[in-house]
């Protein structure tokens, strides 16, 4: 059955900023997922006035929404839900809908520009080019490789990233190259090849269609990913509907539809994980057979956990213990049991060992691989896969094993260099640790694309002063002057989603690809021309003196990471652009074997956790200290998954008398990073136009402080202003999004004033995992206190809805 579908024009909206999820179409478990078609077009068109469509999925959230742009006169007027596509079904989410116009926006970045006398000045791009090329090859001979880094975004196409990695890895030899992927995604891919040996998402979003339990840990699906929510929200309406157990600090959306809400304090997700583990031990619901064939490690693990009591638990999360058994029990339970982790795990203390306990619950149930039953470590990123599978956020492509020279010699064949040439000596350089080797003055240029580290990375009054210094030669790739693009020596205008072809991975291994709509403004290039044109320019060539990038467009390059992804995980030989076009999302691996991809992992076992094969072979989960190949083969001879325990420690800042409550950051569902796109959208900005924090009632009232007031929330790093907003989050924490920035405040406050910024990042520590080396933005000590009383009630009730992170 399909819904009807929404109205187009300029009055299909207010419901879809008021009900971002829509109107449901409820199902019953193992059918599938009825069809609804959603639109947004521009005021007073309709979709006859649309000249073409052209096929793409969403560029603002990790879901992979398929969309079809609509055109007109040159311009994207619009968008629609493909109702064909396995992830979407035609459905789209308030980003999706109205995001688009972001590409439209009058301050685009039209022509290249470079620092002159201080100030930086249009020119034309050889000049910007030479200026790039020249210092990066007076870096090489005066400093050697190591001088140069990359920082990438999770937001570029397959094509941009697999062309990076070989320009940057064979062509200058460095070993700085990450994305900005490690602030939401790097402790995905750490978990999966702690547990599994390989990264890869081990389950599909149709799992949703079968399960009867869902457990989501830290992941506000509701706003991160509105129309995966959709999909619960209307098997939750159907017969049948999977209960749901939530675990978040905050009662969100997902949180009222839960049937157990469990909201520890922050920093302690590892302590309640293993008291979860410890009840599905005790109580006997785990599948014995099931882990004595596929699994290592579970005696250690149930020793581990064995004191691990709820109780236990309770007095380290505040969370009641009879609560931790009844979500014990309906995950034990479980016939089909579907697991959903994302930033309140990854972005908070000890997160790859908190993931990776998430693992062990399905690993103890023998739920994997069969409809129903996986695990998503999900992505913060619409191609955030992307970086992992090319190999742009500091890993070898392909998922291959940087200390498994057979693996490097792969590679190196691929690319017809010397293996010698891929920088393979020690782990690949995390971006925190590249900014601080920036500081210290090692990394002399810094080429940072579609991304704004000046408003996402912690402790923002210390990446200014990096990012500033003049010895440190910063390029720029972006969209718009972005306060990152501020600082740089050189910005390149890059072209952005509906504005060139290439694919793109979502969260659950979705291929899809998006084709050009319209031409980039001005002279505004795309990402892979870029990068092309830097490697023609520096003369790469492989070891027989051919150019070491042999590709010129997107289809050449796709083939060319098909070679790469051969035999691997990642296997996307089966898929091609007009199969793309043909059938919309695929799901990798796609082979011969395959034609029509996969869709769930670890159906038959974990071949790539073999000792020859594996892409990691892991770390200590505590120390992040990495276990060798020798270890590995003998703890591990054949391949199995790996059941890994964790101690829990406490957090390396916690609440003290001076600041007495704890800072956790997020996301609502208008904004996607730091509003970039999503700021000059007119109804998301509307929506949510500037930043606001959150506490519980009873720690308003101790304070005496009331909704609307002006309030200051201050760390030992710096402060930010914001009104103040009281909401069922448990008490002791304080909330703030992190999307808010400078570049839309005339007038307003700008880095330097000695006041309080805006920036939730002003605040947070410097500070990250042991094992995936993701910042840790949820572990912040933190004190509110007044600045000002709201002016009056009608301030107040506006600034309770305004910007509502529902």
């Amino acid at each position: 059955m399909s819904a009807e579908p929404l109205p187009s024009g300029s009055d299909d909206r207010p419901d879809r900023i008021d009900n971002p999820w829509g109107a449901r179409t409820p199902y019953a478990p193992g059918t599938p997922w009825p069809a609804r078609t959603d639109m947004h077009l521009a005021p007073g068109l309709g979709e006859g006035d649309v000249e073409r469509w052209a096929r793409s999925a969403s560029l603002l959230h990790s879901n992979g929404d398929a969309m079809d742009i609509a055109v007109r006169e040159g311009r994207i007027v619009g968008v629609r839900g493909r109702t064909t596509d396995r992830v979407n079904r035609g459905r789209l989410g308030p980003k999706d809908l109205y995001g688009w116009q972001g590409n439209n926006s009058p301050d685009r970045l039209t022509r290249p520009l470079v620092r002159e006398n201080g100030r930086l000045a249009e020119c034309d791009w050889p000049t910007a080019m030479d200026r790039i090329v020249t210092r990066s090859k007076e870096l090489l001979d005066e400093r050697g490789p190591g001088s140069i880094g990359f920082y990438t975004t999770g937001q570029l196409f397959l094509e941009e990233y697999y062309t990076l990695a070989v320009l940057s890895r064979a062509g200058l030899g460095t070993h700085h190259l990450d994305g900005n992927t490690r602030l939401c995604t790097a402790t995905a891919g750490e978990a999966l090849k702690q547990s599994f040996g390989s990264d890869g998402q081990p389950g599909s979003y149709e799992d949703i269609d079968h399960a009867d339990v869902i457990a989501l840990f830290g992941h506000n699906m509701a706003e991160t990913q509105t129309v995966l929510w959709m999909r619960v929200l209307d098997r939750l309406e159907g017969p049948r509907p999977p209960r749901l157990v939530c675990v978040d600090p905050r009662f969100t959306q997902v949180a009222r539809r839960a049937d157990v809400h469990l909201a520890p304090r922050p920093g302690t997700n590892l302590a309640l994980l293993d008291a979860l583990l410890h009840e599905l031990i005790r109580t006997g619901r785990i599948d014995r057979e099931y882990i004595d064939r596929h699994t290592v490690g579970f005696e250690e693990l149930a020793a581990a956990v064995e004191e691990c009591t709820p109780r236990w638990a309770s007095r380290i999360c505040d969370v009641p213990a009879p609560a931790i058994q009844r979500a014990a029990e309906i995950i034990g339970g479980a016939e089909r049991l579907l697991s959903t982790v994302l930033q309140g795990v990854y972005q908070s203390h000890q997160a790859t060992a908190a993931a990776v306990q998430v693992n062990n619950l399905h690993l103890l149930r023998g739920m994997l691989g069969r409809p129903g039953c996986g695990v998503l470590q999900m992505n913060g990123q619409p191609s955030a896969e992307n970086t992992r599978e090319c190999g742009a956020d500091g890993d070898l492509p392909g998922f291959r094993n940087w200390q498994n020279d057979q693996h490097v010699a792969e590679l190196a064949d691929i690319w017809n260099v010397t293996p010698s040439t891929i920088p393979h000596y020690g782990p690949p350089t995390h971006a925190m640790q590249m900014l601080r080797y920036a500081e210290q003055g090692s990394i002399r240029m810094l080429w940072i694309t579609g991304t704004n580290p000046a408003v996402s990375l912690p402790e923002l009054s210390r990446i200014r002063s990096i990012l500033s210094q003049e010895r440190l030669f910063v390029v720029v790739q972006d969209i718009f002057l972005t306060e990152t693009a501020q600082m740089a020596d050189v910005v390149l205008p890059a072209a952005t989603w509906g504005e060139k072809t290439g694919t793109l991975t979502n969260a659950d291994r979705t291929v899809h690809l998006s084709e050009r709509a319209v031409d980039p403004p001005g002279q505004a290039r795309s990402d892979l021309d870029i990068f092309l044109d830097y490697a023609a320019r520096m003369d790469f060539r492989d070891k027989d003196g051919a150019p070491l990038i042999k590709w010129h467009d997107p289809p050449s390059a796709f083939a060319a990471w098909q070679r790469c992804s051969a035999g691997r995980p990642c296997d996307y030989t089966g898929l091609s652009y007009d199969r793309l076009r043909e059938r919309g999302g695929i799901q990798w691996p796609c082979t011969e074997q395959a034609p029509d991809g996969t869709a769930r992992l670890y159906a038959d076992g974990f071949d790539f956790a073999h000792p020859d094969t594996c892409e990691s072979f892991g770390k200590d989960l505590v120390t992040g200290a990495s276990t060798e190949a020798v270890e590995y083969r003998s703890l591990n001879p054949d391949g199995k998954a790996l059941i890994k325990a964790a101690e829990y420690v406490p957090p390396h800042e916690d609440a003290s008398e001076d600041y007495p409550l704890q800072l956790i950051t997020g996301r609502t569902v208008y904004h996607f990073h730091t509003r970039t796109k999503t700021g000059r959208a007119p109804e998301l900005n509307a929506a949510a136009p500037d930043v606001w924090a959150e506490i519980s009632p009873a720690e308003a009232a101790a304070q005496g402080l009331s909704d609307g007031d002006l309030v200051r929330v201050s760390t030992p790093r710096g402060a930010v202003r914001a009104r103040l907003r009281t909401t069922a989050l448990r008490d002791g924490v304080v909330f703030l999004p992190f999307h808010y920035g400078y570049w839309d405040t005339p007038g307003g406050w700008r880095p330097g004033d000695e006041s309080a910024g805006r920036a939730a990042n002003e605040t947070t520590i410097s500070d990250w995992d042991p094992a995936s080396k993701q910042p840790l933005f949820k572990t912040c000590a933190a004190r509110v206190s007044l600045v000002a009383r709201r002016e009056n009630r009608a301030e107040g009730a506006a600034n309770d809805t305004a910007g509502s992170s529902t």
